[in-house]
């Protein structure tokens, strides 16, 4: 939950995805501090109060995707540049595939606040964009709503028919090579700065005049599923690009201390 202003709906949302089997609930850059502990949360957990100690408080959006391999930003908006849409129910069946090729991945759904809900930075760090097919006339749902229709989807796609499984147990997969697993956003993000560097460099990116240049770039990457193979070989060539645009202007300062 990205800047969540009311306790209450912390609450709500930690009842919410509980009640789905899910247990991990991140706040980034709530109101409050306590907000998790207010009695308005407590009340509204109903339950959950383990869900809401256990909540974790992260200073950006950015830090609280760092670990995760696959990330949906829910809106209801359509974007004009951002990550690839989808619904919610494929949502659920894109994060069930995902964790059962890489059990040791991670999946999050990023909800922004009530008012204005994600930005499109906010949305630039997510793998997806996902929507949920509601009333066109009368679309808004409350964050807490929204949020307990999407754990129960995941819920759904990741309960097989007929087998009693719980969201926690992904179908087997065999352990994959350490650098065949998705990269995580962390890497990616880290990606992402050291290619905008290479790319100011060579001079293909005027840091004065970026345009749309980089925010596309990161759809790219984010588009891709990169691997962790994958990122450190792409961080290589960034490595080749600036030490070649070193060697060809050896008296300038290096592009990250310039822009």
């Amino acid at each position: 939950m990205a800047q969540p202003s009311h306790p209450g709906n912390v609450g709500a949302a930690a009842r919410a995805i509980k009640t789905m089997g899910f247990s991990e609930l991140v706040l980034v850059e709530p109101r409050w501090p306590d907000i998790a502990a207010r009695p308005e949360a407590v009340a509204l957990a109903s339950g959950a109060s383990d869900v809401l100690a256990g909540a974790r408080l992260c200073g950006t959006l950015q830090e609280a995707l760092a670990p995760v391999t696959l990330s949906f930003a829910l809106t209801a908006r359509e974007r004009d540049l951002g990550p690839p849409p989808c619904d919610i129910r494929e949502a659920g069946r894109l994060a069930r595939d995902h964790l059962a090729s890489d059990p040791q991945g991670g999946v999050a759904v990023v909800l922004g606040t009530e008012r204005a809900g994600l930005t499109n930075e906010q949305i630039a760090l997510c793998h997806r964009i996902c929507h949920i097919p509601a009333n066109p006339e009368y679309s808004s749902l409350n964050v807490a709503q929204a949020l307990q229709l999407a754990a129960w989807e995941l819920r759904y796609a990741l309960l097989e028919p007929g087998v009693d499984r719980e969201p926690a147990g992904p179908p087997a997969a065999e352990p994959r090579r350490a650098g065949d697993r998705p990269a995580t956003g962390e890497q990616v993000q880290a990606l992402i700065e050291h290619w905008r560097q290479a790319l100011v460099a060579v001079g293909f990116l005027d840091p004065a005049h970026p345009k749309k240049l980089m925010p596309r770039m990161r759809h790219l990457f984010s588009r891709s599923a990169l691997t962790r193979d994958e990122t450190d070989m792409l961080r290589g060539v960034c490595t080749a690009m600036l030490a070649t645009a070193r060697r060809a202007r050896p008296d300038e300062d290096p592009p990250s201390n310039r822009d």
